[in-house]
């Protein structure tokens, strides 16, 4: 099955779009009909998520965000893509950073959505490899259902209205019992947030735009947005309606925002 979609005429932008933890390709669904009328989409499977179960070897694992970024650029050169719009949403957004600080050369421009620049204590970083670890833990042992109902029940989700739980639990559910729980188990690991480097410096690096995305009703990563912003050229735009996940609890409201700047660049 293939690891990636494609929407839009091959001839437009690229914007490649790299979803979250626990998510797939098809996540981007709800953009795409306004998105592909201007660029050339391309949806890719995270290691470990939807279609793509690559063959994990210690070597990757160890590599980590690396493993990741390469084996994203891999295959954007398999299409023959140079340059292309970047956009991330949580994980997916911190493998977008990792891509950026390696190669800016590729960014048209940066998106992030709700992601984390990285812990700067090393007191931070231990409690959140702790964390990490018990959450592997009931990966690997509770059922599908069970786990998915401990992890949509964080601070972060509270804003997720009953059904839209209920329908993100029974889709995350689905593919959690199609694939190996011990990939995406280490892929997990291997990208915690207690592994990567700060990178609170890159936007600065590029020369392209970089923008950040925040729920009004997420106010840790709306915070946090603010705090990077006075350290960095990042534009920040806030989401009326929305909370983590943007793209799909207010994706009229997203797609208002980011059609200009994606024209823009």
């Amino acid at each position: 099955m293939p690891t990636l979609a494609r929407y839009g005429d091959s001839k437009l932008p690229a914007l490649v779009l790299l979803h979250g933890f626990l998510g797939s390709k098809a996540d981007w669904l709800p953009l795409l009909p306004s998105l592909s009328q201007q660029f050339h989409c391309v949806c890719l499977d995270l290691p470990g998520h939807g279609e793509h179960q690559p063959a994990l070897s210690a070597v990757n694992l160890a590599a980590g965000f690396d493993f990741c970024v390469q084996d994203i650029l891999s295959r954007l050169d398999r299409l023959g893509l140079g340059t292309f719009h970047l956009y991330g949403y949580s994980l997916g957004g911190r493998i977008a950073l990792h891509l950026a600080k390696a190669h800016p050369e590729r960014l048209r421009s940066l998106l992030l959505e709700s992601c984390h620049p990285g812990l700067t204590s090393a007191q931070e970083r231990s409690a959140r490899a702790e964390q990490d670890a018990q959450w592997a833990e009931r990966l690997v042992t509770l059922s599908s259902q069970d786990f998915l109902t401990l992890w949509y029940q964080q601070a972060v989700f509270a804003d997720m209205r009953p059904e839209q739980r209920r329908r993100t639990i029974a889709m995350r559910a689905n593919m959690l019992d199609s694939h190996p729980k011990a990939t995406l188990t280490a892929i997990y690991l291997a990208t915690s947030l207690s592994a990567q480097e700060p990178l609170w410096d890159v936007p600065a690096s590029l020369a392209c735009p970089c923008h950040f995305f925040a729920g009004q009703q997420d106010a840790k990563f709306h915070t946090l947005a603010k705090e990077w912003q006075l350290q960095a050229p990042l534009q920040v735009h806030q989401i009326a309606g929305a909370g983590h996940n943007i793209h799909q609890s207010a994706p009229a409201a997203l797609m208002a925002k980011l059609l200009p700047l994606l024209t823009a660049s």
